[in-house]
């Protein structure tokens, strides 16, 4: 006799390209004498940080070459520390750049000060994938890397929307933190445009998509990295004896 067929929870045919639900971040390939700042940590949205949020738009198009939106994105994510300004490191995980994994950083904020941070990977196929940050990152919210045809040429982006996460870090980017990161993410793009022998310039849009500030998030502020990052920059010389 031959059994009925059971029925099954259709599924979306790119879950497989989202990450699980995590309660708390575990970084993993932790490099010697790096600071994790990140595991232990929750994600956080644009909705859950401090300042005003910002929606901010970096592309470059690749003219001249035949390279395909898929090719860019492959090489973006396994070739993705060597596109960064010098001064920065991006330490990838064992598995690369995959849905559920945790990547440690560091990005230079001037003064030979690093900030010690680190981001979740939301979301990667073929032609994009999704940072979310951590609970102490500079800002709350994603970064979206993607790549697609326009009018027969290739064209790569990079966009951010996000919240600072706390008064202390809304008060650094008013002050010229805006600046530094734009120039981060344009000098990364042309990078990326280079790797593919593509002399361009980045295309920077950027729009504040709400004014106001959170006042009920200021509480954010006791998960500062900058803290933890700042003292592990002053205690190196004893860690070193």
């Amino acid at each position: 006799m031959a059994e009925e067929p059971t029925e099954q929870t259709p599924t979306s045919r790119d879950a497989e390209n989202w990450a699980q639900p995590v309660d708390r971040l575990a970084a993993s390939n932790i490099p010697a004498g790096a600071l994790d700042t990140a595991s232990g940590k929750q994600v956080v949205s644009p909705i859950q940080g401090f300042g005003k949020m910002w929606q901010k738009t970096y592309r470059v198009a690749l003219t001249g070459s035949s390279v395909t939106p898929q090719e860019v994105i492959a090489t973006w994510k396994a070739e993705f520390p060597t596109f960064w300004p010098k001064g920065s490191q991006f330490h990838t995980p064992l598995t690369g750049i995959a849905p559920g994994e945790v990547a440690l950083l560091q990005a230079s904020v001037g003064g030979g000060m690093k900030l010690s941070t680190g981001i979740f990977v939301l979301y990667a196929d073929e032609e994009s994938f999704t940072f979310m940050t951590p609970q102490g990152h500079m800002f709350a919210g994603w970064i979206t890397f993607s790549a697609a045809t326009e009018d027969g040429t290739t064209v790569a982006q990079c966009q951010v929307l996000m919240r600072a996460q706390d008064p202390l870090t809304e008060v650094g980017l008013t002050l010229g933190g805006h600046k530094k990161e734009d120039k981060f993410w344009e000098a990364t793009l042309q990078s990326l445009a280079a790797r593919f022998g593509v002399d361009a310039k980045t295309e920077t849009t950027v729009v504040c998509v709400d004014k106001r500030r959170q006042w009920s998030r200021a509480g954010n502020v006791r998960h500062s990295s900058a803290f933890r990052s700042t003292i592990h920059t002053a205690t190196a010389p004893l860690r070193k004896r």
